[in-house]
C-alpha cells in the first residue's frame, strides 16, 4: 500500500522581524550584543517570525502555532472526518504530560476540526521531533492502518529565550574562550531559533487534480550510540543549550555515514533526486553540508541542486522541514516524476531523517 503527501501547509506568526528588531520581541540581555553580531553574521538569517509581542507576551502558545497549521492544511475539500491518525512533534512544549498531540487535538476539535476520536503520537525531542512524528505516520498509512493521517510541527522556541524568562549560568570567568561556556552555549540560541508551524495531509491515495508526492522511503537512525549529548532542554530551568565543540565533531561523520547507510538500505541513489531540501541550523554548515552529498553522489562534481528557506523563514528547529515544503511546492517548479529528498539531521544527540518523495501530477 503507498503513502501520499496530498497537501501541506505552514503558519508563521505575526511579521517577519529583521535582525535589527530580534530585541523588540525577545528583548535584549547584558553582554550579548558582540554574541549577536557574530552569530547572526555566521548564520545567515536574515528575517524570522516570533509568537512574541512587543512585550515579550505571546501571541500563540506551541499548541496553537500547530493548530493553525494543521487547519490550513484542512481547508476547503479535505474530509478531516476521514482522519483517524494525529502524529505530531515539538521541542518546546510548556506541559510535560499530557503529549503534544493529545493537546493538539483538543485545540483542533474546539474549531470544529478533528471531532471524532483519534489515534494520537506524540514526539518530543530537538530538531528531528516532528520528522520522526512524519516517518510514524507515513509507514501507518503505508501498512493500511489508516486512510488518512494529519502530521504536525511546531515550535515555539521564543517562550524560553526572551530576556523576561531566560536564565543563562554565567561561568565565563571559567573559561579563556567564551564559545567554551555555558553562558555562550545558552546565549547564542536567541538569535538562531525562531517560532512557525506547519501540517501535512497524508493519504493512501493520491489527488484526483493537482499535485502529490508519494512516499518512496524513510529511513530515520539515532547515533547517540557514539555521540554523546549536544543541545537539550532543561525541563526544571527551561534552559536551551548546544555544545558547539561536540557539533563540530560528530555532525559531519554522522550524517554522512547515517547517509551513506540509508541509501544502501534502500539501494538508491542521490543523483536519482532533482531536488534536496536539508534542514540547516545555519549557512555556516553549508560547505561541510555540500560535501557530504557530494561524497555519496556518482558524479560529485555535479550533484543535485538543493533549496532551503532558512534565510527568510527562519530556523524553526522541527519546523522546518514542514514550512521548507510547503514554500518549496508553491514555486511550482515540480515536474511528473521528480524526487525530492527530505533531510532532517538532529544535534540533540544526532538523530537523523531522510524521507524520498516523488511528485504525481493528475
Amino acid at each position: 500500500m503507498r503513502c501520499y503527501l496530498t497537501r501541506t501547509a505552514a503558519f508563521l506568526p505575526g511579521p517577519a522581524i529583521e535582525n535589527d528588531q530580534i530585541e523588540s520581541r525577545l528583548g535584549a540581555l547584558a553582554d550579548e550584543a558582540e554574541v549577536k553580531t557574530k552569530i547572526l553574521a555566521m548564520n545567515g538569517i536574515s528575517r524570522r517570525h516570533y509568537a512574541q509581542d512587543e512585550q515579550q507576551r505571546p501571541t500563540h502558545d506551541v499548541y496553537a502555532l500547530g493548530a493553525a497549521a494543521a487547519a490550513a492544511c484542512l481547508g476547503p475539500g479535505v474530509d478531516a472526518g476521514s482522519i483517524s491518525l494525529l502524529s505530531a512533534g515539538t521541542t518546546f512544549a510548556p506541559l510535560a504530560a499530557p503529549g503534544y498531540a493529545s493537546l493538539l487535538h483538543s485545540r483542533l476539535a474546539d474549531q470544529g476540526l478533528l471531532t471524532q476520536p483519534v489515534e494520537i503520537a506524540s514526539h518530543a525531542g530537538i530538531c528531528s521531533s516532528a520528522a520522526s512524528a512524519l516517518v510514524g505516520a507515513i509507514r501507518a498509512v503505508a501498512a493500511g492502518e489508516h486512510r488518512a493521517a494529519l502530521a504536525v510541527g511546531a515550535e515555539h522556541a521564543s517562550d524560553v529565550l526572551k530576556a523576561s524568562v531566560i536564565r543563562p549560568v554565567d561561568d565565563r570567568a571559567e573559561h579563556a574562550n567564551v564559545r567554551s561556556s555555558r553562558w555562550f552555549m545558552s546565549v547564542f540560541l536567541r538569535f538562531m531559533l525562531s517560532d512557525g508551524a506547519g501540517a501535512f495531509l497524508l493519504q493512501q491515495e493520491p489527488n484526483p487534480q493537482g499535485l502529490s508526492l508519494q512516499v518512496n522511503w524513510t529511513h530515520a537512525r539515532s547515533f547517540a550510540h557514539a555521540a554523546p549529548l549536544c543541545m537539550q532542554l532543561e525541563s526544571r530551568t527551561g534552559l536551551l543549550s548546544q555544545d558547539l565543540g561536540v557539533l563540530s565533531k560528530h555532525l559531519i561523520p554522522s550524517a554522512g555515514k547515517f547517509l551513506g547507510d540509508a541509501l544502501q538500505t534502500h539501494q538508491d541513489t542521490i543523483d536519482s533526486h532533482a531536488m534536496i531540501l536539508p534542514h540547516m541550523s545555519s549557512y555556516f554548515f553549508r560547505r561541510k553540508m555540500e560535501k557530504v552529498i557530494a561524497q555519496h553522489c556518482q558524479d560529485p562534481l555535479h550533484p543535485p541542486p538543493y533549496w532551503t528557506n532558512l534565510a527568510t523563514a527562519g530556523n524553526t528547529g522541527a519546523a522546518s522541514i514542514f514550512v521548507m515544503l510547503d514554500e518549496y511546492l508553491q514555486r511550482g517548479e515540480l515536474r511528473h516524476g521528480d524526487r525530492i529528498l527530505l533531510f532532517v539531521p538532529e544535534s540533540g544527540q544526532f538523530n537523523f531523517v531522510l524521507i524520498s518523495l516523488t511528485a504525481v501530477l493528475r
